[in-house]
C-alpha cells in the first residue's frame, strides 16, 4: 500500500524532471562568464510562490563560485525596502558596498542583494538557505513589512492563510517539486484557482484586505516571524556566517494609514457619537484651530480609539501645536491600528531584538535601524527625510542605514579578516557615495516620477488622508525636477556616470542605468547600445541585458539585430510581456503580420494592461476587415485597462463601422471624458455625430 504510490510518485517526478518540465526553485542557480564558474540570480526562483505571469524577482547578480581568500561575503536578505525599489541601483546594500570598499580597499567585499519584492520571511528563509551554501560570511536580513501581506498571511491575494507553520513549509516544498509545479499548473488551467491574480498592481491587489488590530491570526503571524528568523540565524551560523538583525523603520509622519476600521463591538449609537466628534474635530482642523480639534479628536477617542485616522490626524494636530512627544505616540498608534498592514508594526520590532536578546550566542547581532532613524529625524519621528512614501527609502535613507549597518559591520571584521586596518581617512560622507553611484537630478527625477505615477495615484494611496494636498506638492516637485533637465544637466550626468564607471568599471548597475540616460535622455544611442552590451555579456543568463541590446538596435534601425537579441531575452523570460510587444512590433514594420499577431498575442497574456499591445492588434485585423475580431481584441483590452482613453476611441469607431452609431458615441464619449485634450478624438466624433464613418 506504500510501495507502490510511493514508486509511481518518484517515477513520475523523475520523468517530469527528464522532460526538462517545470523549473528549478533556487533562487542561486550556476552559470558561466568567460569561461568562469559563477552563481546567479534564477529569473524562475519567484514562479515558487506567484503565479508565473506576476512574479515577482531578485535583481540579477553573479559571483565567482570559488570565492577567493581576501573575499568577504555579505548577503543582504529582505524584500522591497532591502531590494532599493524603486531603484535598486540605490539600495542600502550598494552604498553599503561602497563604504566598505573605500575604507578596506585591501578587502574584495562581495555585497550580494538576495531581496525581492512582495515576499515575506516565510520565502526569504528559502532564499537563506540556498545562500547558505555559497561560501556566506555575513547574512543582514532587513524584513518585517509584509508579514501580514505577503504569502500565507491573512492579508495576502498569493496563498491561502494558514496558522501551522509545518503546512506551510510542507506546502512550499512540495511546490518546489515538478509534480507539486504540474498540479499547480493544471489547477490554473481549468480555473480552480479562483484567485489567481492577472496583472501585477503591487499594493492595489492588497488595500481590501483588512487585518484589524485585535484579529487573532496577527498572533499567528508575530508566531511565525519569529520562528523563521530564528531559523534564518541557524542556517547562517551552520554555514559559518555572521548574522546581523535589522529592526525596520517606517514613514510615521508623511504617510497616513492605508485603512480604518471601528471597534467591531460598538453599538449604533457610539458610532453616531463618535461621527459627530470626529466631523467636529475634522471641522476645527480645516480651519486651523487645533486646540479645538484636538479636544474633538480626544472625545471620538473616548468612543472608540482604534479608528486609525483618527489617530493619525491627532498625531498631526499635536505636531502642528508643537507637542511633539504625543504627536510621536498618536503617529505610532495610527501605525500600529492601520488595517492594511504594510509597514512593519512594533510587535514585528521587538520580536527582531527579542530573537537577538534570546539567543545570546556568538555570532549574532542587532542594528536598531528604527533608533538610528529616530535619531536622525526632526523630534524623533521619521518622515519623509527619509523615506519616498511608505517604507521604501529615499537616497538619504539608504545611506543612513547602510552607515548604520557599516558601524556594526566593523566592529565583527576583525575577527575574521586578521584585524584589516581602515585606509585613514574621513568616513565617506553622503555626498560621497552618491558620487560613487552616480545619483544625479536625473535619477532623482525618474524615481520621483515613478513614485508619483507608479505608487501614489494608485490604492490604496488613494485612499489615504490628505492625499490631494501630499499630490499637490509632489505634482510641483516633480514639475521643478523635469524642468531641471536642461541639456548642461544631462551632460553633468553623464560626465558623473563616466567618473563613477572609472572608478568600478565591472558595475553593471551603473552601465545600465548610464544606457538609459543614455538612450531616453541624451540620444546618443550608439552610446546606449554600447553599455548595454556589457551587461548582456556580464550577465549572459539574464534577460536585461538582451533587451536593452535590443532596444537600442531598434534605435538605430537594425530592426534584424534587434530581434535576435528579443529572441533571446524570451528564450530566457518567455513571461515578458513587453519584450514580446516590441518583437511584434518589429515584425509588423517587416510585414510579417502573422508572426507580430503571435507575439501581441503572448504580450498580452503575459502582461494584459498592455494598452500598446491591444491598439496595434487593433489595426491588424482591422485592416484584414475583421471587424468583429478587433472589436473582440478592444473590449478584451478594456476589461483590464478600464480607463484606456485610445481603446474606448477605437471601440467606437468599430462599432461605428458595423453601424452601431449609438454605442459608438457613447464609447468615444467615454473616451474624451478619460482625455479631454485630445483634438483628435473630438474630431472623431463631430464626424460620427454627422452621420461619417
Amino acid at each position: 500500500m506504500l510501495v507502490v504510490p510511493t514508486l509511481f510518485i518518484i517515477l513520475l517526478e523523475s520523468g517530469l524532471r527528464l522532460t526538462g518540465y517545470g523549473f528549478r526553485p533556487e533562487a542561486i542557480i550556476k552559470g558561466e562568464v568567460d569561461g568562469k564558474r559563477v552563481c546567479c540570480d534564477n529569473s524562475k526562483f519567484g514562479w515558487w510562490f506567484f503565479p508565473m505571469n506576476i512574479s515577482r524577482e531578485l535583481s540579477p547578480f553573479t559571483f565567482v563560485e570559488d570565492k577567493a581568500d581576501n573575499t568577504y561575503r555579505i548577503f543582504i536578505l529582505g524584500a522591497s525596502a532591502a531590494q532599493g525599489e524603486p531603484s535598486p541601483t540605490f539600495s542600502f546594500g550598494r552604498i553599503l558596498k561602497v563604504m566598505l570598499r573605500e575604507a578596506y580597499p585591501e578587502i574584495n567585499f562581495e555585497v550580494i542583494v538576495m531581496a525581492m519584492a512582495a515576499v515575506n520571511s516565510h520565502v526569504v528563509l528559502e532564499i537563506a538557505e540556498d545562500c547558505a551554501t555559497h561560501q556566506p560570511d555575513m547574512f543582514v536580513i532587513y524584513m518585517g513589512n509584509n508579514e501580514v501581506v505577503g504569502p500565507y498571511g491573512p492579508g495576502t491575494v498569493f496563498s491561502s492563510f494558514s496558522r501551522s507553520l509545518f503546512l506551510i513549509r510542507a506546502g512550499i516544498a512540495f511546490k518546489g517539486t515538478r509534480l507539486g509545479q504540474l498540479l499547480t499548473n493544471l489547477l490554473g488551467s481549468i480555473g480552480a484557482d479562483k484567485e489567481r491574480q492577472q496583472v501585477w498592481r503591487g499594493m492595489e491587489m492588497s488595500a481590501h484586505r483588512q487585518v484589524p488590530i485585535n484579529d487573532a491570526r496577527l498572533e499567528t503571524v508575530y508566531g511565525h516571524f519569529q520562528r523563521n528568523l530564528e531559523d534564518m540565524i541557524r542556517v547562517g551560523h551552520k554555514a559559518g556566517a555572521e548574522v546581523v538583525l535589522c529592526t525596520v523603520a517606517s514613514n510615521l509622519k508623511d504617510n497616513p494609514p492605508f485603512g480604518s476600521l471601528h471597534t467591531a463591538d460598538l453599538s449604533t449609537t457610539q458610532i453616531e457619537s463618535w461621527k459627530a466628534a470626529y466631523q467636529e474635530g475634522v471641522n476645527h482642523e480645516t480651519a486651523g484651530v487645533y486646540a479645538q480639534a484636538i479636544d474633538s479628536y480626544m472625545a471620538a477617542a473616548k468612543v472608540d480609539d482604534g479608528y486609525a485616522d483618527l489617530q493619525y490626524r491627532l498625531g498631526r494636530c499635536h505636531w502642528i501645536a508643537g507637542e511633539y512627544e504625543k504627536a510621536r505616540n498618536r503617529y505610532i498608534r495610527a501605525r500600529e491600528t492601520d488595517t492594511v498592514r504594510f509597514r512593519a508594526d512594533s510587535r514585528i520590532n521587538q520580536a527582531i531584538r527579542d530573537v537577538v536578546r534570546d539567543n545570546n550566542t556568538k555570532g549574532l547581532y542587532l542594528v536598531d535601524a528604527v533608533k538610528a532613524f529616530e535619531s536622525n529625524s526632526p523630534h524623533g519621528i521619521p518622515g519623509s527625510e527619509f523615506f519616498l512614501e511608505h517604507v521604501h527609502l529615499n537616497f538619504s535613507g539608504n545611506y543612513l542605514l547602510a552607515k548604520t549597518i557599516f558601524g556594526q559591520v566593523e566592529k565583527i571584521l576583525p575577527d575574521r579578516l586578521g584585524d584589516p586596518r581602515r585606509v585613514e581617512r574621513p568616513f565617506l560622507t553622503e555626498a560621497e557615495c552618491a558620487r560613487f553611484l552616480a545619483w544625479t537630478d536625473w535619477n532623482q527625477y525618474r524615481i520621483t516620477d515613478k513614485v508619483v505615477n507608479g505608487f501614489l495615484k494608485k490604492p490604496p494611496f488613494t485612499h489615504q488622508l490628505y492625499h490631494d494636498e501630499r499630490m499637490t506638492e509632489m505634482e510641483r516637485n516633480l514639475a521643478a525636477l523635469r524642468a531641471s533637465l536642461t541639456p548642461e544637466t544631462l551632460q553633468e550626468a553623464v560626465a558623473r556616470y563616466e567618473w563613477a564607471i572609472e572608478q568600478d568599471n565591472s558595475d553593471w548597475m551603473l552601465r545600465d542605468r548610464y544606457g538609459t540616460l543614455l538612450l531616453e535622455d541624451v540620444e546618443d544611442h550608439e552610446s546606449a547600445l554600447e553599455q548595454y552590451r556589457f551587461v548582456a555579456e556580464f550577465l549572459p543568463h539574464s534577460h536585461l541585458g538582451y533587451f536593452n541590446v535590443g532596444a537600442a538596435l531598434f534605435k538605430l534601425s537594425d530592426l534584424k539585430g534587434g530581434i535576435e537579441q528579443l529572441n533571446k531575452a524570451i528564450d530566457i523570460k518567455p513571461t515578458y510581456g513587453y519584450a514580446h510587444y516590441l518583437l511584434a512590433l518589429a515584425y509588423q514594420k517587416q510585414d510579417k503580420v502573422d508572426q507580430a499577431i503571435e507575439h501581441y498575442s503572448e504580450a498580452v497574456r503575459w502582461q494584459p494592461e498592455l494598452v500598446l499591445a491591444y491598439n496595434n492588434l487593433v489595426e491588424i485585423w482591422m485592416r484584414r476587415g475583421e471587424l468583429d475580431k478587433a472589436i473582440e481584441i478592444c473590449r478584451q483590452g478594456l476589461s483590464v485597462s478600464t480607463n484606456s482613453a485610445i481603446l474606448h476611441c477605437n471601440l467606437g469607431v468599430l462599432l461605428n463601422k458595423k453601424n452601431h452609431r449609438s454605442e459608438a458615441i457613447a464609447e468615444i464619449r467615454k473616451a474624451i471624458e478619460i482625455d479631454p485634450n485630445s483634438a483628435r478624438m473630438r474630431k472623431i466624433l463631430d464626424a460620427v455625430l454627422r452621420g461619417g464613418r
